[in-house]
């Protein structure tokens, strides 16, 4: 399970202000192994975590290219899942190195969702000289992708905005950091962000989560109604906040567990800027 807020500005009017700002946790069992954030190889091209898991070694949940390709995903809590479905975490790593632009690729990806167990997919193509697009596709949802429009986004083990009381808590939280934003230094405004993935207030009750996750979620429920989860070996062990500004450059910093500890953690940031 995982949760991620996006505001999207593709033309932002201000030098200071940002052309997309992501915050998002991945939820995952503690003890299941992958790499933290790095770039892939020596060409420094594309940058991401890596899921290590056998059979599903190589995927990701969220991760971005120097060619302003970027893709995030999340999984649509379901009671049953198929444990013969593909490995959903290709799917970012799939667009990340694919030369299909956003929409085409989640068309693509579309045609082929019934063989997945239910997700969510965020794909962009960041461009400083053609402008900046962004497309999304549940599985679960309506058939064809869509463009968004500039805004504010939240998404986690359901449908786009869906009105899950621990998203709506979470996207207000994030907003009001937002509106801070030209005015935080960069640092500061990762910080304030981590703050908001890291928050365990319980949004409950919530109808809508218990009706989804039926039997599944009722034992969890109260952790699970938070930004941030923690249950005895599962929960929130990444945080990922990413910033692009208004000439590309780009600041991805990962806070990640270590050891299947929530003590231990280990905070990295990476920046770049965006080819043109």
């Amino acid at each position: 399970m995982c949760i991620l807020f996006l505001k999207f500005d593709p033309r932002p009017v201000s030098k200071n202000a940002y052309r997309l700002i992501l915050a998002a946790n991945r939820d995952e069992f503690y003890h299941r192994p992958s790499k933290a954030a790095d770039f892939w190889d020596s060409s420094n091209e594309i940058l991401s975590g890596l899921d290590m898991e056998e059979g599903k070694e190589g995927g990701t949940w969220l991760g971005i290219s120097k060619k302003g390709k970027l893709a995030a995903l999340t999984n649509y809590m379901q009671p049953k899942t198929d444990k013969n479905a593909r490995g959903r975490g290709a799917l970012v790593t799939n667009f990340l190195t694919a030369d299909l632009d956003s929409f085409s690729y989640l068309k693509k990806v579309s045609s082929e969702g019934h063989l997945y167990n239910g997700f969510n997919l965020i794909a962009a193509d960041l461009n400083t000289t053609k402008g900046d697009v962004i497309c999304y596709y549940g599985n679960k949802g309506e058939p064809e992708p869509i463009f968004l429009n500039a805004g504010i986004y939240g998404l986690s083990n359901c449908l786009l905005d869906t009105p899950w009381k621990k998203l709506q808590y979470g996207k207000q939280l994030f907003t009001e950091v937002i509106k801070q934003s030209q005015d935080l230094a960069n640092e500061d405004l990762v910080q304030e962000l981590i703050k908001v993935l890291n928050n365990q207030d319980p949004q409950l009750p919530d109808p809508a989560i218990e009706d989804q996750g039926k039997e599944y979620v009722l034992p969890i429920l109260n952790k699970y109604a938070a930004v941030c989860v923690r249950c005895p070996g599962y929960g929130t062990r990444t945080n990922t906040v990413l910033l692009i500004d208004a000439e590309g450059r780009v600041t991805f910093t990962e806070r990640t567990m270590l050891n299947a500890d929530i003590n231990k953690w280990k905070t990295s940031t990476y920046q770049f800027k965006l080819q043109t």
